[in-house]
């Protein structure tokens, strides 16, 4: 009995060693009128960084995030850098980390360096003129920490503008406000990819 103890013990260290290894790696048109608000979120975001906090919910989330993700990064170290990304920008504009993944599979594929005919950047299709806007011209959009960063605080601002209205928050992020092809190909994915069950 003192031996089965031992063993589980042995595990769950190992179990534990295992999680601190995984979390120890470190716009598509927008409107043409600048909204002060969402210029004053976009620089308080760019401000200020979070990660998980709670350790065990954060091995289960990456690993199964990372299973649904090898189709679009080979790398497991890649995936994981991501997902890390993902759910800290999500966490901080209070948006579901699954939806911003949504989000990026529907603008970008998981191409980092993706560039729109419109001159949106990177995994979440920002709009360069966003950097000038808000003071951070040197700012670079296909940088993965800095893109989740934008979008993730532009989503947010258009959500709380659209009173939690997801569907118009959605088209207003794609620039196309009162349409729902956007919004319904996001949620076609979010739906068959990223929701957990």
């Amino acid at each position: 009995m003192h031996e089965l103890k031992t063993n589980q013990v042995k595990i769950t260290l190992k179990r534990s060693l295992l999680i601190v290894a995984l979390l120890l790696p470190a716009f598509a048109v927008a409107q043409q009128r600048h909204d002060p608000l969402l210029i004053q979120s976009l620089q308080d975001n760019l401000r200020h960084a979070d990660s998980f906090t709670d350790r065990f919910e954060a091995e289960v989330w990456l690993l199964v995030m990372s299973q649904r993700m090898q189709p679009f990064i080979k790398d497991p170290g890649q995936r994981i850098q991501l997902l890390q990304s993902v759910h800290r920008e999500a966490s901080r504009t209070n948006l579901p980390a699954e939806l911003v993944l949504a989000l990026i599979h529907t603008e970008s594929s998981f191409d980092r360096f993706a560039v729109s005919s419109a001159g949106a950047q990177g995994l979440m299709q920002v709009m360069p003129f966003w950097k000038s806007v808000i003071g951070r011209p040197d700012d670079n959009l296909t940088d993965i920490e800095t893109n989740l960063r934008y979008g993730s605080a532009i989503l947010s601002h258009y959500l709380e503008r659209e009173s939690g209205n997801l569907t118009r928050a959605l088209a207003r992020y794609n620039g196309s406000p009162g349409q729902t092809w956007y919004p319904e190909r996001v949620y076609k994915n979010w739906n068959r990819h990223w929701k957990n069950d």
